[in-house]
């Protein structure tokens, strides 16, 4: 089996229970040989109900009104136009991480609540990297955790790559500037970078978050080049309204979505991809170090909406 058929296993495999979901929540709805205006709010209801997202779900609502059905239109009719809605808006932000930056090394800010599987997530980045033959970097820069900092070490050292890490309570923004100084005499083409995940105290992250930038800006001026902002997808709508907060906080230019396959709430992406229209970078279904990938808008569509694989 190729890589690729493998991953795509995974991703209709992982996202099984959110199609599952979709696929009873408008299977039934479709009985009579003409849809009336109750049919098609019970339709969008039930697009909501999976997480679609209100927008999503109206687009898909109208694309079904507009069609002319005289012989009517079965559960499979509207999962094609669900597939097809979903797939264009998800099409225009499937954008893989490049690296590009010159002078190197691409400085990448991963940010996200703990819990949200951002330190796992910024291994998964750095072993796709490696695969891509670049030199990466790890700064362990959320040193309020003493577990994030000791997790993160484990990670690098189990995939091979170097780490800077300062003491626990220190300063984010010194660990972050060691690790760009050691990257640049190194040779490293990406440098990740972990930050605190509490968002309890905005002022506090908004602060860091300002410093770290500064920091980053006498060294290179381009850099952060990119902000990340991992989302948990079992959170649902959680995740949008933690879009919003980052967005405000942290200048977020991109994102990647974990735990796609331990949910019926796959939909979520959609709806974040529908209302943020933020390039989404990667998605995660499952545990392992290779199961964080870019995906393919289409199939991710046909997976959501529970197509044949």
């Amino acid at each position: 089996m190729s890589e690729n058929a493998g991953w795509k296993d995974r991703l209709f495999g992982g996202l099984k229970k959110t199609s599952s979901k979709l696929t009873d929540n408008i299977t039934g709805l479709v009985t009579k040989a003409k849809l009336d205006a109750e049919d098609l709010d019970e339709i969008e209801d039930a697009l909501i109900e999976s997480d679609l997202g209100p927008a999503m779900a109206v687009q898909i609502r109208e694309k079904i009104a507009a069609g002319r059905f005289e012989k009517g239109i079965d559960a499979e009719g509207i999962r094609q136009i669900v597939e097809d809605e979903i797939a264009a808006v998800l099409a225009p932000v499937a954008e893989p991480l490049d690296i590009d930056a010159f002078p190197r090394p691409q400085v990448i800010l991963v940010i996200g609540v703990n819990g949200s599987g951002k330190t796992t997530t910024i291994a998964k980045l750095a072993h796709l990297f490696l695969e891509q033959d670049y030199g990466v970097m790890l700064a362990a820069g959320d040193t309020f955790r003493a577990a994030a900092i000791g997790q993160l070490k484990v990670w690098a050292d189990r995939i091979g790559v170097p780490i800077v890490t300062g003491p626990e309570g220190g300063d984010a923004a010194g660990v972050v500037f060691d690790a760009v100084k050691r990257a640049t005499a190194e040779g490293i083409d990406v440098l990740i970078v972990d930050t605190a995940g509490r968002l309890q105290n905005k002022r506090e992250l908004m602060d860091e978050l300002a410093k770290i930038r500064r920091v980053l800006g006498r060294l290179n001026p381009e850099a952060p080049h990119d902000v990340v902002l991992v989302l948990d997808a079992t959170t649902g709508q959680n995740a949008l309204s933690q879009i919003e907060i980052f967005k405000e906080v942290a200048n977020v230019t991109g994102l990647v979505m974990t735990k796609l396959d331990g949910s019926a709430r796959g939909g979520i992406l959609v709806a974040a991809a529908k209302q943020f229209g933020l390039p989404i970078h990667a998605i995660g279904v499952g545990e392992t170090i290779d199961d964080l990938r870019p995906f393919n808008a289409q199939d991710l569509a046909r997976a959501i909406s529970g197509g044949a694989q």
